[in-house]
């Protein structure tokens, strides 16, 4: 489903990708782990559009999105749920899931797909005419994941879904990732808690330095003695 090949980005003179290459197969959850200013949410930003790739060629579906708009990517069916959440703070729980749901023009289909999120996310639903800036950290997290799932996406890509979540809110939003995993949905998974993205995941990659430097089955990768030491705090 997706490809990314040999992608070089550039933050002016700094190279924070250097040659990545990596897949995504449908209906795969793929993790990247790595320790902060690795390169991980940039992976993230290239894919969706956000920054430049400088060389190298990014494939969604068999068509080369390398040079296109962030708005395009959404509308072949991309979605992003970025890192620190970044909801409309004073949009309701609704209005910030019509949001993400710009892409389609069914009617019918938004409330179905708003039913679902609330199937999904109970407390969202008992919020909806709340603004967002009121809800809690892991209700803004449910929030940010449930306006993303609004568009109907054939991949979503999480950024840090679990960063500055209290334990119960980090457990409920896994649980959220493997129950859309075992809908189907391909997921590409960025994060910094590296034990919980193998736990899901169905293979990974590790990159160091804005390098891919290990890729295996999750399994694989948390048994090796060298992730274990340097990502599983064994």
């Amino acid at each position: 489903m997706l490809e990314v090949k040999a992608v070089e980005v550039s933050y002016g003179e700094f190279l924070a990708l250097r040659g990545v290459s990596f897949s995504v197969r449908e209906g795969e959850l793929v993790t990247i782990i790595g320790a902060n200013g690795a390169g991980k949410s940039t992976i993230l930003k290239a894919v969706m559009g956000l920054v430049r790739c400088r060389r190298g060629e990014i494939v969604f579906q068999g068509e080369n999105i390398t040079s296109a708009q962030s708005h395009r990517r959404a509308r072949l069916g991309i979605s992003l749920v970025p890192e620190g959440r970044k909801i409309f703070a004073d949009l309701t729980v609704r209005e910030n899931l019509l949001m993400g749901a710009y892409v389609r023009k069914d009617l019918a289909a938004l409330q179905t797909g708003m039913d679902e999120v609330f199937q999904l996310f109970p407390v969202l639903k008992e919020r909806s005419g709340q603004v967002g800036k009121t809800l809690s950290g892991g209700e803004q997290q449910m929030l940010a994941i449930g306006r993303a799932l609004m568009s109907k996406p054939r991949m979503i890509l999480m950024d840090e879904v679990s960063l500055g979540l209290m334990p119960i809110y980090v457990l409920e939003t896994f649980r959220v990732i493997r129950e859309l995993h075992g809908q189907g949905v391909t997921i590409l998974l960025v994060e910094q808690n590296a034990r919980k993205a193998l736990q899901a995941a169905d293979r990974g990659y590790v990159l160091e330095t804005g390098e891919i430097v290990m890729s295996d089955t999750s399994s694989k990768l948390a048994a090796d003695p060298q992730i274990r030491r340097a990502y599983l705090g064994a």
